[in-house]
């Protein structure tokens, strides 16, 4: 693929990024340093990924922990395999129970959202599978880093400082123990503070020594159920143990001459996937800025409209995945967009947040990984003594029955979180993703058309200015949105909403690998405090 990195000269913040032998790139630069230190160790892109997501947990515990969800695309020897590491509800999570407890929807925070953590058995699960080096190594990098301690980075802190004011809401025992564990100075870290972790480095030696029996079924096991028990949450440590990732194959859609790759539901990869198939029917787009503007707004909320209405697990879809992405509903969404903002309402075509990192390394293999506690740090609840974080994956379930995404016990959730990945010809293109609750499916379409229909190369496309869907004909825009555009769709009867800040517009990290040189063309996140690290 040959991109031309002065087609939006204006939107470039910084170069993009070249190497041949690897490539890591993250939200923390201290994250990709990790990476690139097991590459150059001898690990592969699969041993990089698995580092650096344990890694993260310790340096953006604003985003994830060890009480994540994760997923993986994995490419390797020349094929493309996916991995859901997302936890189902516990068993006692019935809606009685939650109704029980005086709630008509599930809360964002406390015990009652709090779902199985899949993301050490993620890593556990790759690292058995695809890895070369030894589990043991590969966590030994963010043990060291949670041991000896790290400067806390701009962004994060800033996220950390809005968590505390959030969390300081709730007159609870139940979040005591994150208070003593993230803000023992009674206060956020500030940027340049050197932040020590030594629970978490407790925590994460347990899980590389067990290789993560000790979260799911050992000691680490015991003492998350010994607190939800004392405290009245429904997760036990039989959810913990029963627990295991799923080898899925990803789906795809045409764009461009490519094929875009994301995990099946129960994530929202079919989202983008649909909104991308959505464009591909309207043809080839002309040089109207306006025009293009418009046609991806309004594919992406049709598809987000749908995916909003049917996604949960996939085997209690209806309709199914393939009905979602046939030809003929693709072409009749697509006949939908007219010169005016749609209210977009969802279609049947059944006839009769969150840390995301890149790797690569120099034999080819690229991985695409996710992984996150949602909301930032998660449902509040933190076990004492562990640094572990616990997310609040349960807050997406609906307590009405007629819904598709039903609580219901052991089942998963539908997840915000998504790696995405791209091939030509069955040879890999590369990883791409982007972090940020319902941004992502967004993100992913805003990445893919700025690259494969736009021409940009990564770091130009996660440099431009992004536009969010939200509801109706309400799109929000970034700050530095060029005027002149937004009120250009707003003629078109979108509701234009420009914001103060970028916080909630995502944080994405792309690779890409030429197939006849093997370079590799990187770009990171420039709302974070990323890097991307060539070798």
């Amino acid at each position: 693929m040959k991109y031309d990195a002065h087609h939006y000269p204006s939107a470039s913040r910084r170069m993009v990024t070249f190497g041949s032998r690897g490539m890591v790139a993250t939200s923390q630069a201290l994250g990709s340093q990790v990476g690139m230190q097991i590459l150059q160790q001898g690990g592969n892109a699969v041993d990089a990924a698995i580092a650096v997501a344990a890694a993260l947990t310790v340096v953006e515990p604003t985003s994830n922990g060890l009480g994540s969800d994760a997923f993986a695309i994995v490419w390797i020897n020349g094929k493309l395999h996916g991995l859901n590491a997302s936890g189902p509800a516990p068993r006692a999570a019935t809606i009685e129970a939650i109704r029980a407890q005086g709630h008509e929807r599930i809360p964002d925070h406390g015990l009652l959202p709090v779902t199985v953590p899949g993301a050490p058995a993620a890593w556990v699960a790759l690292s058995e599978r695809f890895g070369k080096l030894s589990f043991v190594d590969l966590l030994a990098p963010a043990i060291a880093i949670a041991e000896s301690g790290f400067p806390v980075s701009p962004v994060v802190s800033q996220l950390w400082e809005e968590a505390f004011a959030d969390y300081r809401r709730y007159d609870d025992d139940v979040f005591k123990p994150w208070f003593a564990t993230f803000a023992p100075k009674d206060r956020a870290p500030r940027p340049g503070e050197l932040w020590t972790a030594p629970d978490h480095a407790s925590t994460l030696r347990a899980i590389a020594e067990s290789h993560g029996r000790a979260f799911y079924q050992g000691e680490l096991a015991e003492r998350i159920d010994a607190f939800m028990r004392e405290h009245g949450g429904l997760l036990r440590r039989e959810d913990l143990a029963a627990f295991q990732p799923e080898w899925v194959d990803p789906i795809s859609t045409r764009y461009r001459g490519h094929d875009i790759w994301e995990l099946p539901p129960n994530g929202s990869g079919l989202i983008a996937l649909q909104a991308l198939g959505i464009l591909e029917r309207l043809g080839k787009e002309g040089r109207d800025p306006v025009e293009t503007l418009h046609r991806r707004i309004e594919a992406t909320k049709l598809a987000y409209i749908d995916g909003k209405r049917y996604i949960t697990e996939r085997d209690a879809m209806q309709p199914s995945v393939e009905q979602l992405l046939a030809d003929d509903y693709l072409l009749a969404r697509a006949g939908l967009i007219g010169e005016q903002a749609l209210d977009p309402r969802h279609g049947n075509p059944i006839k009769g947040g969150t840390v995301y990192l890149a790797t690569a390394d120099g034999d080819g293999n690229m991985v695409s990984f996710i992984q996150s506690n949602y909301m930032g740090f998660g449902s509040g609840v933190v076990i004492p003594g562990t640094g572990i974080s616990l997310q609040n994956r349960g807050c997406s379930f609906s307590l009405d029955p007629e819904h598709a995404n039903v609580l219901a016990p052991g089942k998963r959730t539908y997840h915000t979180i998504i790696p995405g990945f791209i091939t030509r010809d069955d040879e890999a293109v590369g990883p791409f993703g982007v972090m940020g609750g319902y941004m992502q499916p967004q993100g992913h379409v805003q990445m893919v058309t700025a690259m494969l229909e736009d021409r940009l190369n990564p770091q130009a496309a996660l440099d431009l200015p992004r536009w969010k869907w939200t509801e109706g004909r309400t799109v929000e825009v970034e700050p530095h949105f060029p005027d002149h555009l937004a009120q250009a769709l707003a003629r078109r009867g979108h509701r234009i909403v420009k914001t103060t800040h970028s916080t909630g517009f995502g944080r994405g990290q792309i690779i890409l690998r030429d197939s006849s040189s093997g370079v590799l063309c990187g770009g990171t996140e420039p709302r974070s405090d990323s890097a991307v690290l060539p070798w």
